[in-house]
């Protein structure tokens, strides 16, 4: 049969308007509804002990209206883009290969071998986001997985807290993502100048809780307060001017959710079988987004966070 190509052209603008105009694909289902957006903060460096010790208001509300452990575990490696990389992807560095800490000079991008929870939640739908304070987070920044990116323009470069604090504000403000993953580098930074738990690493520490505390605000101004899930955590502790493979002053870090659903005043240290990874922040937001938990994952959901989650 032949047809004009009036009726072709035709066709080929109904196809494309029709593509253009349909409804988006529908999200999955969370299992905790009252959640509708994740945020991830991880605060590079922070020892459980300092953030302990150091006047962080903040941290102390969300410990009242939430639960936490101050005994998570990072990664062995305990270094900060393998570890973050673990963090969102929810494997440990061996499945991801990301195993250098800085920015590399290759001739193509190279990304993690397994995707992060922000490129699982773009599939299904979500808005996804990723401010970060220091330039090798450029490795999670997979083309197609991110709607809203801040990093540091140069190579090896880094930016401080207040700016990752500005940059994150804005994207909250202006879009409303429904999954957020922002890292603050400060407190490490000063960690390796001044000294794992020294004066003026606590300084930064409080200086640190401030920005979370204009985070926190930004939430409330964009009207997602109530339905935004927080989870803050680190990629390492420290000691001495550095942090260290499988030392325990390394390894050790803070893990607080607060949100709807989420149990208040709770310390998930009560629950002795109950050992909280950095893998496990990848399969709890992915839980949480009624994304499929992979059977290639290190980490598990925490669901003992949550009322009634199972």
């Amino acid at each position: 049969m032949r047809y004009s190509l009036i009726s072709v052209l035709w066709f080929l603008c109904a196809s494309v308007w029709g593509a253009e105009n349909s409804p988006p694909a529908a999200k999955p289902v969370r299992p905790l509804p009252a959640i509708e957006h994740v945020v991830i903060i991880s605060v590079d460096g922070l020892r459980p002990d300092c953030a302990l010790l150091a006047d962080m208001p903040t941290l102390r509300s969300m410990l009242r209206d939430g639960a936490y452990t101050f005994w998570a575990k990072t990664t062995a490696v305990s270094i900060t883009l393998p570890s973050h990389t673990s963090m969102v992807t929810g494997v440990v560095p061996q499945k991801h290969a990301i195993h250098w800490n800085e920015d590399l000079p290759f001739s193509e991008p190279v990304y993690p071998k397994k995707p992060t929870v922000m490129e699982m939640a773009k599939q299904a739908g979500y808005t996804t986001a990723m401010v970060a304070g220091k330039s090798k987070f450029s490795a999670l920044n997979k083309p197609g997985t991110l709607d809203y990116v801040f990093l540091p323009a140069a190579l090896n470069a880094k930016v401080g807290n207040a700016i990752v604090a500005d940059e994150a504000i804005k994207i909250i403000e202006a879009h409303k993502p429904d999954l957020l993953f922002i890292h603050f580098p400060d407190v490490d930074s000063v960690g390796h100048a001044k000294g794992w738990g020294s004066h003026p690493q606590r300084a930064a520490i409080e200086q640190t809780g401030k920005e979370l505390a204009r985070v926190f605000a930004s939430l409330d101004r964009a009207g997602i307060r109530n339905s935004t899930l927080v989870i803050l955590t680190a990629d390492h502790g420290g000691q001495g001017l550095t942090h260290g493979v499988d030392d325990a002053r390394s390894r050790h870090i803070p893990w607080v959710a607060v949100g709807p659903s989420v149990k208040k005043d709770y310390d998930l240290t009560q629950l002795a079988s109950l050992e909280v990874r950095t893998e496990d922040t990848c399969a709890t937001t992915c839980w949480l987004l009624g994304l499929p938990q992979k059977d290639y994952f290190d980490g598990k959901p925490v669901y003992d966070a949550f009322e009634k989650a199972r």
